[in-house]
């Protein structure tokens, strides 16, 4: 492995090998080589880092820092994050497989999701409280909730790391980031700027390895007060299990197959682009993917049409270059889901419309596919697949469209294309969704919170609120009255 660039652990300050000499290899998904190496991290670093979390928050250089110190630090790293978004786009598209025009953009847009935190860093408030005993003064305060376990996949690091970094730092909280292991390099190299920004040591650690070795032992660590995962259903039982451990208080971010509606009266250009941004951007490998098109039955076939014309221009190639807009899957098991999916799916009656199958080069390259049918129950209106794979159900009313909507385990995106805006209005308050866009799609900013319902997970990432959800408020009482304490076996 020694030809290969290595990537070290970052830990209280340091970079270091895991103590157990752990060391793995991270394939580029465009080529199926091993590209680099990185230390994995084992349940002694596990605790080291969050041991040096739990004393960065007494230390006095970050304790006692103030909100708008703390304010500064995270402009300066938002700097740095736009100072390096392409080389830290270039890194994460030769471990992910995105694509170079993505992960630079949304990079460098993350900048703003730390500037955001940074104005709110001091506008932190506690309250005076009116209470009903004239001697007592009685306030509140915002107070850090302590170490936090932030874990996140691979497909929108930056992004995912930006909406829990961002307000846990600004509240005053210490992280310890856990990048998973299909994907680490970017974030590894981000821990660079971490420690450019000039955060005290332990402040932030950035770790890595398996889920017995490192995600098991950070999730149920007893100095652990909060987690915050995005990630499968699966994996977040098991991170709900482990915070039984430590009672850390947990928000989960996790899987979606969200619906986009498309009305009769929609905009067909709008609508084809739309559902096309929702499942072949990012080469479908996003939470948010709009997977399950559901299509008023009068416009289905020309709406499919449409998009089978469009999308004879889809370019699928090399995610580094420019003219590219869909790159590989991010790893081979998405391969063998999308291709078992599909199958039963045609087992089922569905049609493949365009696409279907893996495209004969090197690499874990799919082609984009378009899938119609008539039953509510195939299996690709079901299964994550994690992949460019778009499904069209046709539907023939408003209420029929609404239920199938919300036909589903999960609720985390929607998507509503009309041109009535009291449908708008109407069916967007309907849909079991965390999130709706209307007559666009994959559309974020660090203003808007982000979350899901059902088994798509609970709390919400972004936000002014998000940073609330990393404190928790201590109330002082001080009684002003000259005379002695009065009867102690009676409650006031």
């Amino acid at each position: 492995m020694g030809h290969l660039p290595h990537y070290q652990l970052y830990i209280d300050g340091a970079w270091t090998e895991g103590s157990a000499g752990q060391v793995m290899e991270t394939v580029n998904p465009a080529s199926g080589a091993a590209w680099a190496s990185f230390a994995c991290a084992g349940p002694d670093d596990i605790d080291r880092a969050v041991r040096a979390a739990a004393r960065a928050l007494e230390d006095p250089a970050w304790r006692d820092m103030s909100q708008t110190a703390r304010g500064k630090l995270l402009y300066r790293l938002a700097a740095l994050i736009e100072e390096n978004a392409r080389h830290l786009g270039e890194l994460e598209t030769t471990d992910s497989g995105k694509l170079l025009a993505e992960t630079s953009a949304q990079t460098a847009y993350v900048g703003d999701y730390y500037r955001y935190y940074a104005g709110l860093a001091d506008k932190v408030e506690g309250a005076v409280l009116p209470i009903d005993k004239p001697d007592m003064h009685v306030f509140t305060r915002r107070a850090p909730i302590g170490v936090v376990a932030a874990i996140v996949p691979w497909n929108a690091q930056m992004f995912l790391t930006a909406t829990k970094l961002g307000p846990a730092l600004a509240a005053g909280c210490t992280v310890v980031l856990k990048a998973s292991e299909a994907a680490p390099v970017p974030m590894l190299e981000f821990a660079r700027l971490v420690e450019e920004a000039g955060f005290p040591p332990g402040v932030v650690s950035v770790v890595t390895g398996d889920a017995e070795n490192c995600a098991i032992p950070l999730t149920r660590h007893p100095r652990v007060d909060r987690i915050a995962f995005t990630g499968g259903p699966g994996t977040a039982r098991h991170v709900v299990r482990n915070s039984a451990e430590n009672f850390a208080v947990t928000t989960l971010e996790l899987g979606g197959k969200s619906p986009i509606i498309v009305f009769e009266d929609a905009d067909l250009e709008g609508a084809a682009n739309g559902l096309i941004a929702g499942n072949f951007g990012a080469s479908g490998q996003s939470c948010v993917a709009g997977s399950r098109g559901l299509v008023h039955r009068s416009i289905l076939e020309p709406l499919a049409d449409l998009i089978a014309e469009k999308s004879k221009g889809i370019v699928v190639g090399d995610p580094l270059e420019a003219g590219t807009h869909v790159g590989p899957l991010c790893t081979e098991g998405q391969m063998q889901t999308i291709a078992a999916t599909l199958a039963r799916a045609t087992e089922q009656g569905a049609q493949i419309r365009f696409g279907g199958a893996a495209l004969p080069r090197a690499g874990n390259y799919m082609a984009p596919t378009l899938v119609t049918c008539t039953d509510a129950a195939t299996q690709t209106l079901k299964t994550e697949m994690f992949g460019p794979v778009m499904t069209l159900l046709p539907f023939d009313t408003e209420d029929e469209a609404i239920a199938l909507a919300n036909d589903t385990e999960f609720g985390l995106g929607s998507g509503v294309f009309t041109q009535n805006l009291a449908r708008a209005h109407r069916v967007s308050g309907r849909i079991r969704s965390g999130i709706c866009w209307v007559n666009t799609y994959r559309a974020i900013s660090p203003i808007a919170p982000f979350g899901g319902f059902n088994q798509s997970g609970y709390g919400r990432e972004a936000g002014m609120e998000a940073i609330l959800d990393y404190t928790r408020t201590q109330t002082t009482w001080i009684n002003t009255s000259d005379a002695p304490m009065a009867n102690p076996f009676v409650m006031r």
